[in-house]
């Protein structure tokens, strides 16, 4: 607080100081105090702030390099919006207490998980899990712009991946990299030229240096095109498989917890086995729809009957695609 005080006038040394008693509250758990202060810090025209704060860049100030590879991801999910195994529940619970015991666990001299890999088809949950994750933490979120990173000129990309991690070293947040194959892919695949191979050596090498001061997630659908190398440099592998009847029936009851229907939504459960998290929302989606059409006030059996038969028709239509392939 002294130093903060005394850099009263000086934008970016003001900014950083307070970033640092932000970071210190969250870990702390004190989420409600750190997200206070972090909104007052982003709203500098406030009247309760130095004039001179009204002009501040955003919280510490972005660097040049990673601007044009990282954007910020807003939270617009809670731990009311995600089902999770029980597997995952327990490695989320523990990967949050750990974090907010940092400092007496690395004065032990043990190391912190901070390193993530998220494995698991399409539409089972990784990404809203990461953001779900990081609101928990309170921990700004950042997710990597795969098209700007991977460059078309020979060389660059490696350039570029130094970039994020640069900036995962220095800004206390969750950096999330989806379509982590893309850049992980394995060195043994006749297909790829020597360009990617480069790529994949210097990956390696950014991921075992990075000491992150929140968490790097890295996500992917496709875990068996990894590298072999890869698995061993993260702290935690989390597997997001399709749910199983227990969790659809849960899903469903948190789909439909502000709706009203005419049948146990629950009773559907075993008839979208075999659907991912985001098919059983459009299924949701297109049911309630239905009664907004029809303007009724509830869901009956026959809508989602017809959203079950729509999104099997769509399934069907991307098997037939993916077999042509």
């Amino acid at each position: 607080m002294k130093r903060l005080l005394a850099s009263y006038g000086r934008d970016d040394e003001f900014r950083a100081i307070a970033e640092q008693i932000i970071v210190e509250e969250e870990k702390k758990n004190n989420k409600v105090l750190a997200r206070t202060l972090r909104k007052s810090l982003e709203n500098g025209s406030s009247s309760s702030w130095p004039r001179s704060m009204k002009s501040l860049a955003p919280l510490i100030p972005f660097p040049d390099a990673a601007k044009d590879f990282v954007e910020r991801v807003e939270p617009t999910h809670t731990t009311k919006d995600v089902v999770l195994s029980a597997s995952n529940t327990r490695v989320f619970i523990s990967l949050l207490k750990e974090f907010r015991r940092t400092e007496d666990i690395q004065r032990k001299g043990l190391p912190v998980r901070s390193k993530l890999l998220f494995c698991g088809p399409p539409g089972c949950g990784k990404t809203i899990s990461a953001e779900v994750f990081a609101a928990e933490l309170g921990l700004p979120m950042f997710g990597v712009k795969l098209d700007q990173l991977i460059s078309s000129y020979l060389g660059e990309t490696a350039s570029n991946l130094r970039k994020i991690f640069d900036f995962a070293r220095k800004q206390p947040c969750v950096l999330f990299l989806d379509e982590f194959d893309a850049l992980a892919r394995s060195r043994d695949d006749s297909s790829e030229h020597n360009e990617l191979r480069r790529v994949v050596n210097s990956l390696l090498l950014f991921i075992d240096r990075l000491r992150p001061q929140g968490f790097l997630i890295a996500a992917t659908n496709l875990d068996h095109a990894l590298d072999s190398a890869i698995w061993r440099r993260f702290d935690e592998v989390i597997w997001f498989d399709k749910p199983d009847e227990q969790l659809i029936s849960r899903f469903l009851r948190m789909k439909f917890r502000n709706v009203a229907t005419a049948f146990d939504v629950t009773t559907k459960a075993d008839e979208l086995v075999g659907f991912s998290y985001a098919e059983i929302e459009r299924v949701c989606i297109q049911a309630i729809k239905s009664t907004v059409i029809e303007k009724r006030k509830d869901v009956r059996e026959r809508d989602f009957n017809a959203a079950i038969l729509d999104e099997r028709r769509r399934k069907a239509g991307r098997s037939r695609l993916a077999a042509q392939s």
